[in-house]
């Protein structure tokens, strides 16, 4: 009898074993941070909405400062989203740490039970059947040990096949605990990245105020004077670039072989659908014409979404350039994608520190909007090149990209 004891206590060993995943649930916090995220996502696309409103009205201190209010809602709007997200995070990182862990204490204790299920099996195949029989007190004793055998070989096929998906199961959470920590630390990265434009629109807001007095006459002044220092600016810039030109003196260049034709579309926008305006096109638009360009078309497109809001690369590629605090560009940063069209985000409060040759997806965020550099207000400017390159303006030992030449309407390719 003792055969048929042992493989009666190595199946009664595994029949302990529930599943983990009948016992699992979802934290009560998390389904609570679930709806807290949903009602502060609504929040942001109605500010989103104001914000496109405002920046579409006439200019105006007025209409300057209501722009700047709701920019600073938005952007505390979406400091508390990300703080939400943060702790959601947070908790999803725990369960998955805590299902893994159980998972494989479940799958030691498995391992466990198949060892004594092979062993109660080898004592039976030791035993030939004239032995089996001699201790047997009857045939139909016999009978059940050999059923019972038989049966066991069988559960520990099945427990060895459920051991397998196990294992790929607890990979599977292994690769999803890997995800959600990327989403953490690029969760904390945003964070950061708003709380710095949040004290940058507070500061804007402050400087002002201070430079107009609250006059409506002083403000429409200083948008002449700033339409003047970049009307300087690019004549300048224009005239440096041909000196390059003419000289070859070129840090990076960038030549697309094939264009896509006009309609192809290829990227895709850097903001949510909808959660955007543009608020100037391509080419000689009407603020072009009054020469704030040196006399030169414009040569990308302006954005606006809100202070702070996350740029994403409009497509796969590479880092392959970038520049803090340019003059003219303020933050900016170059993509150059497989096509060999090159990307260029500028104006922006604050770039992500990729380094040169990183590779992004679309959708990556690589910057937040801003009005660094010769800029009126909060907004992206996104240019799209079929020809690029950087250079070194020795004057001030800056990084530099070619403004016009090159250039194709981005819009013609979202």
């Amino acid at each position: 009898m003792r055969i048929f004891t042992s493989i009666l206590l190595a199946t009664s060993i595994f029949s302990f074993f529930v599943p983990i995943e009948a016992f699992a649930a979802e934290d009560p916090r998390v389904i609570e941070l679930r709806q807290q995220i949903q009602a502060l996502e609504q929040q942001a696309s109605q500010y989103k909405s104001n914000i496109a409103d405002e920046r579409s009205k006439a200019d105006s201190l007025r209409k300057e400062i209501n722009l700047l209010n709701t920019q600073i809602q938005s952007i505390e709007n979406q400091l508390a989203l990300t703080g939400k997200k943060i702790e959601r995070t947070t908790f999803e990182i725990r369960g998955v740490e805590g299902t893994i862990g159980e998972k494989e204490i479940s799958i030691s204790r498995k391992k466990e039970s198949i060892g004594r299920l092979v062993f109660a099996l080898d004592q039976h195949d030791q035993e030939n059947m004239l032995e089996l029989l001699m201790k047997s007190s009857s045939m139909s004793d016999f009978l059940r040990q050999e059923q019972y055998a038989e049966s066991v070989a069988q559960e520990l096929l099945n427990v060895i096949e459920g051991l397998k998906h196990e294992k790929a199961v607890l990979e599977g959470d292994r690769q999803e605990l890997k995800v959600k920590e990327r989403e953490l630390e690029q969760l904390s990265v945003e964070q950061l990245n708003t709380k710095l434009s949040l004290g940058s629109a507070k500061s804007g807001k402050n400087t002002l105020l201070t430079r107009t007095k609250g006059q409506e006459a002083e403000y429409q002044k200083m948008l002449k004077e700033i339409e003047k220092r970049q009307a300087e600016f690019f004549a300048d810039l224009i005239e440096l670039e041909q000196k390059v030109i003419a000289g070859g003196f070129y840090n990076v260049r960038v030549q697309a072989q094939n264009v896509p034709p006009k309609g192809t579309k290829i990227f895709q926008p850097p903001y949510p659908k909808g959660e955007y305006v543009i608020t100037q096109g391509f080419g000689m638009t009407s603020y072009a014409r009054r020469g704030a360009y040196g006399g030169k078309p414009h040569s990308g497109v302006d954005l606006v979404a809100g202070h702070g809001t996350p740029v994403r690369s409009i497509g796969d590629g590479v880092i392959i350039a970038s520049g803090l605090k340019n003059p003219g560009w303020g933050n900016w940063i170059a993509v150059k994608h497989p096509n060999d069209l090159v990307s260029v985000y500028g104006h922006m409060s604050s770039v992500v520190p990729f380094g040169q040759g990183a590779a992004v997806q679309v959708g990556t965020v690589i910057g937040f909007e801003g009005s660094t550099g010769n800029s009126t207000g909060s907004h992206l400017h996104l240019s799209l090149y079929k020809e690029f390159f950087t250079y070194t303006n020795e004057s001030n030992g800056m990084l530099y990209f070619n403004y016009l030449q090159g250039t194709i309407n981005a819009l013609d390719y979202m």
